[in-house]
């Protein structure tokens, strides 16, 4: 098995069904299991998709929608109105996030995705996204804040392993203790209608 095979199979695991596109992981934990992967703006069902960095790790993933769960979209919203150099910086980050996406498209292309950050069309749609964005490597200001509050993810057990001899979603993880947005001091956060992650599914 190569190590593009093996990523698709943690990948489809961590996120609980099968890859809808080939995606290339551009991030890992400190277990060497991805954190963030890129995804094709075309899917292989031809469809169009606007998410280019998809957030997979499950700690991640669990502690931003506390946040979102507590209104964390709406308090980014608020930044950026009064923040004009915030609004500034986020305006810069959909544009090249679109640009991007944009660029690996072939000209022919009939259908295309739109949007910025996550497909938005003005304002923040899922602070997933944005993070993602962000720990692909690159310069996002809602992004960074929420690296910035749920700090760097890292897990004492992985949450994909061996078990009897397959690959599979490790059933001993837990989420590591400690932290502000740790489960001991969080109720765990229904989805929020404020997130659209889902909407957009490229799983």
């Amino acid at each position: 098995m190569t190590i593009s095979e093996r990523d698709s199979e943690v990948l489809a695991l961590q996120i609980g069904r099968p890859l809808r596109a080939t995606s290339t992981v551009l991030r890992r934990c400190n277990l060497g299991l991805p954190i963030v992967a890129e995804v094709p703006p075309i899917l292989d069902t031809g469809e169009p998709f606007p998410t280019r960095y998809w957030l997979t790790c499950p700690l991640a993933h669990r502690r931003i929608a506390r946040i979102e769960g507590e209104g964390g979209v709406r308090a980014a919203q608020a930044k950026i109105a009064a923040d004009p150099a915030f609004a500034k910086a986020v305006e810069a980050s959909d544009a090249r996030y679109a640009r991007d996406r944009d660029a690996s498209l072939p000209a022919s292309t009939l259908h295309r995705p739109s949007g910025g950050v996550g497909g938005s069309s003005g304002g923040v749609k899922c602070l997933h996204a944005h993070y993602a964005d962000f720990a692909a490597g690159h310069d996002n200001p809602i992004g960074r804040d929420v690296g910035d509050t749920i700090g760097e993810p890292r897990c004492d057990v992985p949450c994909v392993a061996i078990v009897d001899g397959r690959l599979t979603r490790n059933p001993d993880w837990r989420e590591p203790t400690g932290g502000a947005l740790a489960a001991e001091h969080c109720e765990p956060a229904a989805r929020s209608p404020e997130s659209a992650e889902d909407d957009d599914d490229p799983r």
